[in-house]
């Protein structure tokens, strides 16, 4: 019997270091997990939301970066990803572009990425911990709350039109022809200088509604839907 019974024990031996190392492997989250996860677990509420539009990828800057997820309903809120995969490298950029036409910001991030995000990120950042379970589930924890972004420019909130759109909202002023014909750049000044910050972002998520096409598509839905 002993016999017997021993080669069993090894065999469930190296069966539990196998599930260990698949352990530690599931540990490592990937950017689609923890932006599936958000979707369903903290974002919810706003999906049902008729008055909210959420997009993946919405690009900033004429495509100079992209943010992961983009929530706008009153403001502007951009959710940036940082999973375990991931490194900071690119985050002093990225934030330094979101500053400029997002009304707020969160990182979320592995456990791993905090203690980094937090010396990077300034503090009106939000930041919330993304911890993957041995089971491959993700949970959130806030660590800390995003604040009103003071430091944001009109017209580069505008940047997120496209061009005729921005005509469109300029027309309303009985502006010569030629003054709509200008460069880009110049629209958007001149609808920072007509506009406010919410009038402007009011208008993005109007035009965004109906936009014909998008790299990554709109996520949005009526109220109970």
């Amino acid at each position: 019997m002993q016999r017997a019974v021993r080669p069993a024990l090894d065999k469930n031996k190296e069966i539990g270091r196998i599930m260990e190392r698949q352990r530690g492997i599931m540990g490592v989250s990937t950017d689609i997990e923890i932006r599936t996860a958000f979707h369903q677990k903290k974002l919810r509420h706003l999906h049902a939301c008729p008055h909210t539009l959420v997009l993946n990828e919405l690009a900033i800057a004429h495509a100079s970066a992209r943010v992961d997820i983009a929530v706008i309903n009153g403001c502007l809120h951009g959710y940036e990803i940082k999973s375990a995969a991931d490194s900071l490298s690119r985050l002093p950029r990225q934030i330094g572009l979101y500053e400029e036409c997002l009304e707020k910001l969160t990182i979320v991030c592995a456990p791993k990425h905090v203690e980094g995000v937090e010396k990077i990120a300034p503090s009106w950042c939000g930041i919330i911990e993304a911890n993957k379970g041995a089971r491959g589930g993700i949970e959130f924890k806030t660590r800390r709350s995003s604040q009103r972004n003071t430091n944001i420019k009109a017209d580069r909130l505008a940047h997120l039109l496209w061009r005729q759109e921005a005509m469109e909202l300029l027309s309303s002023f009985d502006l010569p022809a030629a003054q709509l014909r200008k460069p880009r750049t110049e629209l958007y000044k001149e609808i920072s200088a007509r506009f406010t910050v919410s009038e402007i972002t009011e208008y993005i998520k109007k035009v965004m509604v109906v936009r014909p096409a998008w790299r990554g598509p709109p996520i949005h839905a009526s109220c109970g839907g």
